[in-house]
């Protein structure tokens, strides 16, 4: 495994190291007893599937095994560990995807909070924190001059703003649906509405295990949370339950739109039914004038007229096109 990035930071000063070598080779630099000075340090891995590599690092910390096992756990429900020198947590984070997508894009992460160090281990190749790093880089904010609790709420509220964004995309799907139900909707019109509750359930079982993160978080009280950044994991409480309120909204947006397009079928068959129905009632009287005439009846007088035909042909004619004319006039023809 190959170490991405590590920072170290103090009131003022940043170092960035940048290591091609892998992390416990001869040649980096880096020593493990760094995390034991007086500065702070992230420490983020990228991805964890070179598992030995990342089991000799935590074992030299003197990390829990317990724990070790809950980063390479695959769909672990998340939760919050707390030993004597660091908390341990993991959580899933969610990125935005189309609308073709049956499921969300999720990744879990796992977090090891000491007094003066953060560790992320991210599931795969992608990176959260492009944004957080900018900032600490150019010195934007006040993340170089706190501890490492308020660079983990960072990147807490890092990922909960990746919820936003996904919340986001199904919203802007669902105006979308909206005005695809109104123009002409159809059984894939259908399927993507039942593909977007998937996502916002999915969603949903995401949020619900950070909100109560930050809420273990904002009520923890030890040498690595501060009481002073405690109400950061507060607005990180409420920031959840904001997107919590915002997934039953869109829930309940989306049954309406279900509820829509069985009312738009509806009423597109009671139009086709109706059109049936007209041509049903003008044919019924002319098709008994021919059932009449079509009688083998030997006396008829009607049969002798040299122009009985004609008569015949007429009458239907005119009963077809009044009975016609009288429908256009009870406006049963018209489309709504």
């Amino acid at each position: 495994m190959e170490f991405c990035q590590q920072y170290s930071y103090n009131k003022d000063q940043l170092e960035i190291i940048r290591k091609d070598e892998k992390f416990f080779s001869d040649k980096g630099n880096f020593n493990v007893d760094a995390l034991k000075d007086d500065m702070v340090h992230w420490l983020n891995f990228h991805r964890i599937t070179e598992r030995n590599e990342i089991e000799k690092f935590w074992m030299n910390q003197g990390f829990h095994r317990v724990s070790l096992e809950d980063v390479f756990t695959e769909k672990m429900r998340p939760k919050v560990e707390e030993f004597d020198d660091y908390i341990f947590f993991s959580i899933q984070s969610a990125l935005p995807v189309n609308e073709e997508n049956y499921l969300l894009q999720k990744e879990q992460m796992s977090f090891v909070l000491g007094k003066n160090y953060l560790i992320s281990f991210q599931e795969r190749s992608s990176d959260h924190f492009t944004d957080l790093r900018e900032r600490i880089h150019n010195s934007v904010g006040r993340t170089r001059e706190k501890e490492a609790d308020f660079l983990l709420f960072k990147m807490l509220d890092a990922i909960v703003d990746n919820y936003f964004e996904v919340l986001d995309n199904i919203s802007e799907l669902i105006l979308s649906l909206e005005s695809r139900i109104m123009r002409a909707s159809s059984r894939h019109t259908l399927g993507s509405i039942e593909n977007q509750k998937r996502k916002l359930i999915e969603l949903r079982k995401i949020v619900i295990p950070m909100k109560d993160i930050a809420i273990n978080l904002e009520r923890q009280t030890n040498d690595f949370l501060s009481k002073e950044n405690q109400p950061y994991f507060s607005d990180l409480k409420d920031s959840c339950l904001s997107i919590l309120d915002e997934i039953e909204s869109n829930k309940q947006a989306l049954e309406s739109l279900t509820n829509l397009y069985y009312a738009d079928q509806s009423q597109r068959m009671n139009e086709i039914m109706k059109v049936l129905t007209i041509v049903s009632a003008i044919f019924i009287p002319l098709t008994f004038i021919v059932g009449v005439y079509g009688m083998n009846f030997k006396y008829m007088p009607e049969l002798e007229y040299r122009y009985g035909y004609y008569i015949v042909i007429g009458a239907m004619f005119i009963i077809g096109i009044t009975l016609l004319l009288f429908f256009i006039k009870r406006g049963w023809l018209k489309k709504k």
